[in-house]
């Protein structure tokens, strides 16, 4: 019997550690060669499918799959993309099998948030009625934090230690210069419905009058005179006052407070800067002097200063990605499970894609002070083991050494399709 192939893509926003999943995927597969043959990557992710533009992981050494480990971003591409319903246009779906059949893809991962769940969890209900099932196994990803059922995201934990670390940092730096500069320090971070990485930016704060002194949540209704009474009580208490503030806050009448008016792929809306909206509020109607940062890109790809409990979990949900498709699982998204006791002990666990598919998972409203700008002892926590440990990328000349990887492209056996 011929050996099948794993199709293994990654998909939405990438993050430090994604990379280290597929680390896991494609070294555990190598290790079980009389039952796995090829792992081929999407190129952009499910797109690398549609367009039957294939990567050949098997032209990679050990050794620069290794370094996949310690790499940040998204080594094989990703796309925002998300699959019709069949009935829209099963076409997608019909080639989609096609370009699996044609190159013996018996196994498809798929590394993303909760539409790229759904991606999954379409496929192995589709591959079913037409005729050819595949194994569908989701391997969750996202900094936002908020896919159910898994106790964390991988991603999360090392944008939460960057976030942690960054108001930290800047915090310091304007409290020296508060005298007679800078008062107010604004810090934007993602999250456009969940506020997890905001709240990750109160673990920075160990005793009253740390940074941060103010977060801004998603889930909590943005109000500018309250907002501004707090700044201003802070800076007359501190010298100074840092902020961190999820770039995802509505107003009262539930609107996004930085919408642009663009959309993004997904049909959501395209934020702009909250930071700078807030600054201009600070100054024009307490004065204050004000510097802002929108940290954007660097969150997420900050693999330098990346948490080691992160990135052992994601590797971890590569390894047994592969382990339980061999195993005759299918439909299904793995998990990280926290064991309960004094020592922080987790392992991999699974849920049906059916439950995890288009789902997000808010903050808690535990996680939330009662006045609604800060953390509470039970968010802190519940994050404070997801940051711990370093795992720092070799470097060379002062700088961090990453993979860079041929990706060659396995050869076309079908026609050119109009898909996408």
């Amino acid at each position: 019997m011929t050996k099948k192939n794993i199709f293994y893509a990654q998909s939405g926003g990438v993050t430090a550690v994604i990379n280290a999943t597929a680390c896991g995927v494609i070294e555990t597969a190598r290790k079980f060669k009389e039952d796995i043959g090829t792992v081929y990557a999407g190129r952009d992710g499910i797109l690398g499918a549609l367009r039957e533009d294939l990567i050949d992981t098997s032209q990679e050494s050990d050794e620069s799959i290794a370094m996949l480990r310690h790499t940040p971003a998204g080594a094989f591409g990703s796309c925002r993309y998300q699959l019709p319903a069949y009935e829209e246009n099963p076409e997608i779906y019909q080639r989609l099998i096609d370009v699996f059949a044609a190159h013996n893809i018996g196994y498809f991962f798929y590394n993303g948030g909760g539409d790229s769940q759904d991606t999954a969890n379409k496929v192995a209900k589709v591959s079913k009625q037409l005729g050819y099932p595949i194994t569908c196994i989701g391997l969750p990803k996202t900094v936002d934090n908020d896919l159910p059922i898994t106790d964390n995201c991988p991603g999360f934990g090392s944008v939460a230690k960057y976030i942690a670390i960054s108001i930290r940092e800047a915090g310091l730096d304007v409290a020296s210069m508060s005298a007679n500069s800078t008062k107010v320090f604004i810090m934007e971070v993602m999250g456009r419905h969940a506020g997890w990485i905001a709240a990750a930016g109160g673990l920075a704060q160990e005793q009253e009058g740390d940074a941060p002194h103010i977060i801004l949540f998603p889930e909590r209704t943005f109000n500018a005179k309250e907002f501004l009474q707090k700044v201003d009580e802070c800076v007359k208490r501190h010298s100074y006052c840092a902020i961190v503030t999820s770039e995802g806050i509505k107003n009262g009448e539930g609107n996004l407070i930085s919408n642009s008016g663009l959309k993004d792929a997904f049909g959501n809306a395209q934020l702009g800067g909250v930071a700078p909206l807030l600054a201009n509020l600070i100054q024009k109607e307490l004065g204050y002097k004000y510097h802002w940062a929108l940290v954007d890109y660097l969150q997420r790809a900050a693999r330098h200063i990346a948490s080691k409990t992160d990135v052992d979990q994601a590797y971890a949900l590569g390894k047994t990605a592969v382990e339980r498709a061999l195993a005759g699982k299918n439909a299904i998204m793995l998990t990280i499970e926290r064991i309960p006791g004094d020592t922080y002990l987790w392992k991999i666990g699974e849920t049906a894609l059916d439950n995890v598919a288009l789902v997000e998972q808010p903050l808690p409203d535990e996680y939330i002070t009662q006045d609604g700008y800060h953390i509470t002892q039970a968010c802190r926590d519940y994050m404070a083991p997801l940051i711990q440990g370093e795992d720092y990328p070799p470097y060379k000349n002062g700088l961090p050494q990453y993979a860079r990887l041929k990706n060659i492209a396995v050869p076309k056996k079908l026609e050119e399709a109009s898909i996408v």
